[in-house]
């Protein structure tokens, strides 16, 4: 019973830190949708940012591991150093007020370079994940679906709010992390 217990624990971890890394793609999402999109251009980038929520979390966790190897029984300490430092500088970033500028986000490289800067924080977390035995196939699952549907959600949303809330999303997503990081740590 206790073994269900820790593993549905562990699952929900998951998915809050899944969703926490999608508010990311949600923000930024906004603010491109605000330009105006395509549905297609949705779909395409969505699918992408997807995608890189799959990879380098994948590519984290396998960090992760070989670290945790090295650093045995001060890991937990060191995973939740790494959301800490995450979810602050998520939650600076969203304060700091500087817009983003991308590429044409129609292009190749403009999706690419959308798509991995609202990703490149699923590496740093994974790196954290890979520190303990989680489920891998779930965890990198979750996290591209989240990423993905976050990201359809933002641009979606994008095409009819004020720019404002983008911010807020970060932030909100910043504080999650930062609160999974000193649970880590405590």
């Amino acid at each position: 019973m206790m073994e269900v217990s820790a593993h549905l624990g562990q699952l929900v971890t998951i998915v809050i830190m899944a969703i926490a890394l999608g508010l990311d793609a949600f923000s930024l999402g906004i603010g491109v949708g605000l330009k105006g999109i395509r549905l297609w251009d949705v779909l395409k980038i969505s699918f992408v940012i997807a995608l890189f929520h799959v990879l380098l979390p994948l590519l984290g966790m396998f960090a992760g591991h070989y670290m945790s190897s090295i650093l045995g029984h001060v890991t937990s300490y060191v995973a939740g150093g790494l959301l800490l430092l995450l979810g602050g500088h998520m939650i600076y970033n969203s304060f700091k007020g500087d817009q983003v500028q991308f590429m044409n986000y129609r292009s190749l490289p403009g999706v690419i370079l959308f798509s991995l800067s609202v990703s490149i924080d699923s590496f740093s977390v994974g790196i954290s994940l890979g520190m303990f035995r989680s489920d891998l196939f779930f965890t990198v699952l979750a996290f591209g679906f989240f990423g993905g549907l976050m990201s359809v959600l933002g641009l979606l949303l994008g095409r009819t709010v004020s720019q404002g809330l983008g911010d807020y999303g970060e932030a909100a997503g910043g504080v999650i992390l930062f609160t999974f990081g000193l649970l880590f740590i405590f």
